[in-house]
């Protein structure tokens, strides 16, 4: 099947688990509730551990929160057919298809995509490239002791073990973020496989959400994958420092993922903004070179527009603050002043 049937059979899937997951909850607390403050949204697993400290601390002004994370394309999917008030996603409204063209799209935080892995009886932080990543998820290094990785992290002992990996089965804006790393520095996967939400993964299994990811490298000794840093922090998996242009071996963390940060503070006219991959330059000598900002897209028009934005306000601002302990950084200030123009235009 074509990438672009994919996304949209998975984006079909998803909005039928929307329905699902909300008939009771979220979007019956969207349509019930709205003359007392209530936002309803779904979409992203990346950004899920940020959101589910928001929900109990925006109640403090008066708005009661509920998100059910079901996937970027799933998300996006539901603020298309208008199902919910949100839809979070880890890419672009360009990415998708179909997408929501009645949408504001507003970068409202930003974490760094980590490459996890259990590796029973080896350290932490091994290195690895992108190169070689990008070998390892095509099916061409299928062994932790294979040379490549071992040339990578001289002293240690790798074990003779088969790689197991790990990629997401949904349409995922991590995934998005993901691939586009991969592409930038590995001509073979961006002629053989390329960038997207969903693709044709040339080997591994596959787990629904960031949390699926996790839990099946977490379940597996000699697992590797990707979520958000503190999907790996939760499920106690060591997490590859991975070698940027500059040359150095970083891991994501907030030193990292803010060095990574400052390539891109002047989002488009559309609100995407593209961190991945910083050049090779003292200015980003510290940068994680798989860093992504997360978007949240709301319908221009909404019967739910003043709650909506009082939201959003909240959620660039003071809800910046609740990042930093789960690894996201707070948005430059050039971003949340472009955000709130975004906020502006919801009617």
């Amino acid at each position: 099947m074509p990438r672009s049937g994919i996304v949209r059979f998975t984006l079909a899937l998803a909005t039928v688990a929307l329905v699902a997951a909300l008939a009771v909850g979220a979007a019956g607390a969207s349509s019930a509730k709205r003359t007392n403050g209530s936002v309803s949204g779904a979409g992203s697993t990346f950004v899920a551990p940020l959101v589910s400290l928001w929900i109990n601390a925006v109640s403090s002004i008066g708005i009661n929160f509920s998100y059910s994370a079901i996937g970027s394309g799933g998300g996006v999917a539901a603020i298309t057919n208008k199902q919910v008030d949100l839809g979070m996603s880890d890419a672009p409204l360009t990415q998708f298809s179909p997408t929501c063209t009645t949408c504001v799209q507003i970068p409202w935080a930003l974490a760094g995509t980590a490459v996890m892995y259990r590796l029973d009886g080896v350290k932490n932080h091994l290195h690895l490239t992108g190169q070689v990543l990008a070998k390892i998820y095509m099916g061409q290094i299928t062994n932790w002791s294979d040379p490549a990785i071992a040339a990578l992290n001289s002293g240690v002992n790798l074990p003779n073990k088969a790689i197991t990996v790990v990629h997401r089965s949904d349409s995922s804006g991590t995934s998005y973020n993901f691939t586009d790393f991969l592409s930038h520095v590995s001509s073979a996967w961006k002629s053989q496989v390329g960038t997207g939400t969903a693709v044709a993964w040339p080997a591994g299994i596959g787990g629904k959400g960031s949390s699926g990811v996790s839990s099946l490298v977490h379940s597996t000794n000699g697992g590797i994958g990707y979520a958000d840093a503190e999907y790996a922090h939760k499920a106690h998996l060591a997490m590859f420092s991975m070698k940027n242009r500059a040359g150095k071996f970083v891991f994501a963390n907030l030193k990292s993922i803010k060095a990574a940060s400052v390539l891109d503070t002047k989002p488009a006219a559309d609100g995407s903004l593209s961190i991945v991959n910083p050049p090779k330059s003292s200015k980003y000598a510290n940068a994680y070179p798989i860093c992504t900002y997360t978007y949240v897209d709301v319908q221009k028009s909404s019967g739910n527009a003043a709650t909506l934005k009082k939201f959003l306000n909240w959620a660039i601002t003071t809800g910046q603050t609740y990042g930093p302990k789960i690894f996201f950084v707070p948005l430059p200030a050039s971003v949340v002043k472009f955000d709130k123009k975004q906020i502006a235009k919801i009617k």
